[in-house]
């Protein structure tokens, strides 16, 4: 498969990178900085400098001509203010969904955030996040033109990943270790039967593997 990943350089981007690189997928990660392509290479992935806060449709759509999958795992990230939360949470989402929609790329797996809600209240940045992801979460939802499933990742940890998660459409809180989260989002690109699906992700007792194939059966 070919897999292109918006925002490949995050941290949870990069993880998924050397998974479906080692796994023998072709994968692209979408970068802003020219500097970031080194880390992309060293997990396997072929660097696209891209800037979604700018680019066109059209200009992303190239990109994605011929992929068989995208996930958006891109994200203003800490430090970054209420206007980038936006621009990147909600605006660079509805664009990059848009571009796949017009590469004919069907398969589109999102990371989310546990909580996210258009009408989230609050006037903190954490607030206006949710709000952001909320807001990109129900445009992904609204779509006829992508098999589409949204993972809400509870509390993001740099602990090792343990393979055992609890993924279902309401886990209640957590934490996970962003290892585990990767590895959910591999198994899910491979699983359209997860399509039309908004699932919770935090850490738990099932393998990957089992509770991928447990929510595909729901």
């Amino acid at each position: 498969m070919r897999i292109v990943i918006a925002g490949g350089h995050g941290q949870i981007a990069l993880r998924l990178e050397r998974l479906l690189a080692a796994r023998g997928d072709e994968v692209a990660g979408i970068i802003r900085r020219p500097e970031q392509s080194g880390d992309l290479l060293a997990a396997g992935a072929e660097p696209v400098v891209c800037d979604l806060e700018s680019a066109s449709v059209e200009d992303v759509a190239r990109h994605l001509a011929g992929a068989d999958a995208a996930v958006f795992a891109a994200g203003a990230g800490p430090g970054s203010g209420v206007g980038r939360k936006d621009t990147v949470d909600r605006g660079a989402a509805v664009l990059f969904a848009d571009a796949a929609e017009a590469a004919g790329v069907r398969r589109y797996v999102v990371v989310s955030s546990m909580g996210a809600d258009a009408e989230h209240p609050g006037d903190e940045v954490f607030d206006a996040y949710l709000r952001a992801k909320g807001a990109a979460d129900d445009d992904v939802r609204a779509r006829a033109g992508l098999d589409w499933t949204i993972l809400r990742p509870g509390m993001l940890t740099n602990d090792a990943g343990t393979g055992l998660v609890r993924l279902e459409v309401d886990t209640g809180r957590g934490p996970v270790p962003r290892d585990d989260v990767a590895a959910v989002i591999a198994e899910l690109v491979d699983t359209p039967a997860t399509s039309g699906l908004t699932l919770e992700l935090i850490s738990g007792s099932a393998p990957v593997g089992v509770a991928v194939k447990s929510v595909a059966g729901n």
